[in-house]
């Protein structure tokens, strides 16, 4: 049993990029970090990656994760999925896709209130009204 806590708390030389992007926590599964990869969605070192591409520490990720696309900088190497606090020292985003996250956050909030959106939904009568309108047009 001694042996089985040494081979989970010591380093592993060589990890899949999308199991380390699956231990890092950017994708809730393997399969979805090897679609996404597989679907030009990562960037390794500035060229596209494939899915059992071996990650080493200073290497330049970028990926989209939801809407955000992040830039980060791998710091450790693990292929165990652990606890989030675990997972962020695996990897550092740098300061420019910060800013530009914040900046793209900041800009879709403008955009919200642009649009504004009412509070309930149009009844049967307030919907055909609309649908005359949108036909007058």
């Amino acid at each position: 049993m001694a042996d089985k806590d040494k081979a989970v708390t010591a380093a592993p030389e060589a990890v899949r990029l999308d199991k380390w992007l699956w231990a890092a926590r950017f994708y809730k599964t393997r399969s979805i970090a090897r679609q996404m990869i597989e679907g030009g969605k990562v960037d390794y070192n500035g060229s596209k990656a494939k899915p059992a591409r071996t990650v080493e520490v200073g290497a330049k990720i970028k990926l989209l994760q939801g809407f955000a696309r992040k830039e980060i900088i791998v710091k450790a190497i693990s292929d165990v999925r652990g606890p989030a606090s675990v997972a962020v020292t695996l990897y550092e985003e740098t300061a420019e896709s910060i800013a530009r996250r914040e900046e793209e956050a900041r800009l879709n909030k403008m955009a919200a209130l642009l649009n504004p959106r009412p509070d309930t939904k149009p009844n049967k009568k307030e919907r055909r009204e609309l649908d005359q309108l949108k036909h007058q047009q």
